[in-house]
This record gives structure tokens, sequence and C-alpha cells, in this order.
């Protein structure tokens, strides 16, 4: 039984509004699962277009409307998947969305670097875009039990959520290191901008050891002696394919609030333990404080996205060192959270912050509270 994707719903009640439907995420983390489970492909004729194909590309090349319309043929939905691939696709995607309506189009892609560059421009106001991370706490919940999914949370800070490593636990270290050793990167590494692939390499695994915390963009390039701006821009491609994400420092230019400061999570954590070969029991691990982190705003994230709260997420510190691990920001109003993987452990907010910002909805999420926290 596959399991169901929280978004299904949402994207389905997007067709045939006039708009083409763009689902971004990372490789294999179930994109075109998800849309083969969509109601509408199953009550109607679809068309499938595999942007890695070549003979795919010599279709749509040069492709006019009329062309379009023969190629869909009777076919009421059509699905172009890992889209970055092909030349000027934000000119295809515009050619559908303005003389194709009839016809609704998904297009999938793994690198939104690639894929979002070609098309800003041609489908600016013409497209609905999604995001798929891999598998939800929720979802599996939905898929299993809540008392199971609970129950699992030692083996996900180790395994991650990809889809193919929660459905064969006993075989996840294995996958893992093949995800992690060729597959995932795959995109990032046909890119044009990069000319030393063995240093993005260096870069991830370095960040790897640093989950969690700020990344020192000077130390980062004085260790792989290459400069702040190819760190930098390695960092923005790492993202763009969703393997890492950056958490912003929230400020009110306040001269002792830290301002550029950025820390950098893994969306699975299942990748960043492969990265760094260490597979150990989360019971005699000494970075299980920073996996629990990682874990519970990754989940956050998800719920953000998938329900459409648009909320803002940061992190807050001070010169002093005084911390908050989470801030979200929904309309002006400030959410402030201590992840704490021990429960006993005392977490209050500190007055270097209420002095500024006044008193906050404060709460604290450890490993016996959290799945109150990231269901609601």
């Amino acid at each position: 039984m596959s399991i169901q994707r929280q978004i299904i719903n949402n994207i389905e009640k997007d067709f045939y509004k006039g708009k083409i439907i763009i689902l971004l995420g990372a490789r294999q983390v179930g994109k075109s699962t998800l849309i083969q489970m969509l109601p509408s492909l199953k009550l109607n004729n679809t068309l499938w277009l595999d942007g890695e194909n070549a003979d795919v590309h010599q279709l749509l090349k040069n492709a006019n409307s009329e062309r379009l319309k023969q190629l869909a043929g009777n076919n009421k939905v059509v699905v172009i998947d890992e889209a970055q691939k092909i030349e000027n696709i934000g000119s295809i995607l515009k050619l559908f969305a303005d003389y194709c309506k009839e016809i609704q189009v998904i297009a999938s892609g793994s690198s939104s670097f690639e894929l979002r560059n070609s098309l800003n421009e041609p489908l600016t106001g013409r497209k609905f875009e999604y995001r798929l991370f891999p598998v939800s706490f929720s979802e599996m919940v939905q898929h299993t039990d809540l008392l199971q999914e609970i129950r699992q949370l030692p083996q996900r800070l180790v395994y991650g959520y990809y889809p193919e490593i929660v459905t064969h636990p006993e075989d996840a270290q294995r996958l893992l290191r093949f995800l992690s050793d060729s597959y995932l990167y795959k995109d990032i590494f046909l890119f044009k901008g990069i000319k030393k692939p063995e240093k993005m390499l260096e870069l991830l695994k370095m960040l790897a050891w640093q989950i969690g915390s700020e990344a020192n963009y000077n130390e980062l390039s004085n260790t792989l002696k290459i400069d702040n701006q190819t760190v930098e821009s390695y960092i923005e491609m790492l993202e763009q394919a969703f393997v890492i994400y950056k958490l912003p420092a929230y400020h009110t230019n306040q001269r002792t609030e830290l301002k550029k400061s950025k820390k950098i999570y893994f969306n699975d954590l299942g990748i960043r333990n492969a990265l760094i070969n260490d597979f150990r029991y989360i019971e005699i691990r000494n970075d299980a404080g920073a996996l629990f982190e990682n874990f519970v705003i990754n989940e956050l994230r998800k719920q953000n996205e998938y329900k459409q709260i648009y909320a803002n997420f940061y992190f807050w510190r001070n010169t002093d060192q005084r911390e908050i691990d989470l801030i979200i920001e929904k309309n002006n109003v400030l959410q402030t959270i201590e992840i704490k993987w021990n429960p006993t452990k005392k977490a209050n907010l500190t007055k270097s912050f209420t002095n500024i910002y006044g008193e906050t909805n404060f709460k604290v999420i450890h490993r016996e509270n959290f799945f109150d926290e990231i269901e609601n």
C-alpha cells in the first residue's frame, strides 16, 4: 500500500484552472508516485513525457502550439517529468498554458535552480507551484498509526524519511549510501557552474558534521581552499537541489543581535548520516540533540508548506550567545520554540529576547511531546 501524501488533495483541487502545476522536490522523494496517485490521472488519458529521454527532447524542440496539440492528442493530462532537462521548457509550458487550456499540464523537477530560472518569467501568473519533501511524520501516522510512528522516532533520526528507506528499513544503509553517493547530486554535478564537484562533496560533509550550527563561510572557505563566493554559490545550489536549507537569523537591527548568520539543516537526516557514514543507534550518539532539532524543524516546515500556512522560520542569537532555537513568524506574530532531546532539561525564554520583543507564545518541544506539536 502506497503512502498517501498530504498535498495530493491540494494539487487535485488546482486541476483545470488554466494554470500549469509545478511539482518540485529532490530525486527519489516520490514526485512521480504522487502524480500517478492523483485521481484525475486515473480518470483521464495521460501523456507522460520523461525529460531525461532524448526522443522527448526531439519532440519538443522548436515546438509551437499546433505541434503541442498534436502531441497531446486525446489526452486530457500531460505530465513532463524532470522538466528542467528540457531546453526552453518555460516557453513550452507557456504555449501549453496559453493555447491548450483544455489540457492540464504537470511539470516536475528535481532542481529548482534550473527549473525556476527557466519558468519565472514565461509562467508569471500561469502556474501553481508545490514542493514535495521526504515523507512526513503526519503521513506516516496516517499510513500506520500514531503509537507505531512515535516508537519509530529513533529509526527516523538515523535513517530519515525517504520513501524507499521507510518502506525497506531492512536495507536502509545500503539504499542511503547509493542515494547519497550517486543519485541525489546528479543534477548539481551536471550543472555548468560546478568546476570542482569534489569540493562540493567536501563542503557537504563539513556541513553534515556542523548540523544545526551557524555556517562560517570564511572557515569553510579556508578549509576547502576555495573562495567565499564559491562556498556561497555551492550552498545555494545544494539548497536549490533540496539537499540542505538555510535558517536565517531574526533581527530588527538591534546592535547586539546577529544579523547575517545562517544555520544549515538537512532536508533528510538519513542523507546527512550517510554523508558522514554514521548509522549508530541514537542512544549512543553525541549528536542526538542536533538530529532531533533538525527533525523537529523539518516536520514543522513540511506542515507549513503542505497546509499552506506561509509562516517564516528563523533562529535568534545575540552577541552574548543567548539564543532561541526556532522563531516562527506569521502576520507579525512571533512564536518562540526551544527544542530539547532530553525532556528533563530546563528551558526558558531568554530575557535578552523579551526585553526587546516582549512576551511571546513560547513552548519547549522534546522527545516526549513532539508528536502533539508537529501534528498541530
